[in-house]
């Protein structure tokens, strides 16, 4: 899919109020955190009240899909459409410093704001599902039994335009009052990565042997262009 931009337009929204200079707008970098991580979290007003709800999404192109059952509250109360706040955040690092005040953790976050509408279009809620697939394991869909006409209607998606959009990035080491660099006190960073282990058959798989994609898994960024 064609992008129109390569950077999205801040808004009052988006403009970060603290540390403004770790805020991203570009494509490349919002889409790279959306497209490595798994988890999103979508908050929005379910009967006067605030709610955030833990989800899998995937994105296409310049949209995110949500997924849910048909069942959750949070998609019944979005089916009409309404403004909904949505995060995603990836830990990178431990930043230990030498005083207390000034530790930190290196992440990637993305913070994205709009109207979440149903998607009721037969081939667009596959696509979708298609994506969600994908969005975990890239190519595990071709294999596996494509879901029946009950298994849709009890699947709820819906879709995110990503228009009002920003990313905020912490890297690098600790940032210490001058004095305190004199401090006998170990100070730097631990870094964190997601690591697959090795598959584990389902005790009814009868002898088929695991994957490629099984065996030596990782993340595969730009899957939702």
């Amino acid at each position: 899919m064609e992008l129109t931009l390569t950077t999205f337009t801040p808004t009052d929204r988006t403009t970060l109020k603290r540390l403004p200079k770790r805020g991203q707008f570009d494509h490349a970098i919002v889409f790279g955190i959306l497209d490595e991580a798994f988890i999103c979290h979508v908050g929005f007003v379910s009967e006067g009240k605030p709610v955030v709800i833990p989800t899998a999404y995937a994105r296409i192109g310049e949209d995110m899909y949500i997924h849910g059952s048909a069942a959750s509250r949070m998609l019944r109360s979005l089916e009409e459409g309404i403004d909904v706040c949505l995060t995603v955040t990836l830990v990178d690092g431990l930043v230990l410093a030498r005083s207390a005040f000034h530790h930190s953790i290196n992440y990637r976050s993305v913070v994205i704001f709009g109207t979440a509408k149903l998607v009721d279009d037969p081939a667009e809620k596959l696509k979708a599902l298609h994506a969600f697939t994908d969005h975990i394991v890239t190519g595990r869909w071709r294999e596996v039994r494509q879901p029946t006409e009950s298994e849709l209607r009890a699947t709820t998606v819906l879709k995110l335009p990503l228009v009002e959009v920003s990313a905020k990035v912490r890297t690098g080491g600790p940032i210490d009052d001058e004095e305190d660099y004199q401090l006998e006190v170990w100070a730097g960073i631990v870094p964190l990565t997601l690591k697959a282990g090795l598959p584990i058959d389902d005790e009814r798989l009868n002898g088929i042997e695991p994957p490629d994609y099984a065996r030596n898994y990782s993340r595969k960024l730009g899957a939702g262009d």
